[in-house]
């Protein structure tokens, strides 16, 4: 019996245009987050990813999201991250960064700018929303942290 071939027409790529990302999606006070790629929208069985717009000043309180791996990309403002047992480390991403977050790093997202939104792509490793929320007291003055090898000083 000969196999039939895939329809990749109808199972190939999927183009999620701006105007149908979906809000009904997790949200949290000072941000908004929409889905674009993820079971419902485009199929994806593996991936989540979508937009966040956080408002000027706004931050997440202390999380993790499990078994989860996180990326973010931010396309403009500024991303504070603080993360750590006490949110005692920090470092800051401006458009064009990436950021990654590991599977149980207790962490913060931040708007690190007072009058302007901070607009993220997140792309996470599963379709679940997982978000462990963290009663944790955070450290008054944070370590900052920069990636430093050959390639890259510290500034």
């Amino acid at each position: 019996m000969a196999q039939q071939k895939p329809n990749w027409r109808d199972n190939g790529v999927r183009i999620v245009h701006s105007n149908q990302l979906d809000l009904n999606t997790p949200q949290t006070p000072g941000m908004t987050r929409a889905a674009a790629i993820n079971r419902a929208m485009a199929g994806a069985s593996k991936l989540w990813a979508g937009t966040v717009s956080v408002h000027p000043n706004a931050k997440t309180a202390p999380h993790h999201h499990g078994e989860l791996e996180s990326i973010i990309y931010v396309i403009s403002g500024r991303a504070r991250m603080r993360w750590g047992e006490r949110l005692e480390f920090v470092a800051d991403a401006g458009a064009g960064d990436f950021i990654y977050v590991p599977p149980f790093v207790p962490h913060q997202e931040i708007n690190a700018l007072t009058n302007e939104p901070l607009m993220c792509v997140v792309v996470r490793s599963d379709q679940e929303p997982i978000v462990v929320n963290l009663d944790i007291a955070a450290v008054e003055k944070p370590e900052e942290v920069y990636w430093v090898d050959p390639a890259h000083p510290k500034p």
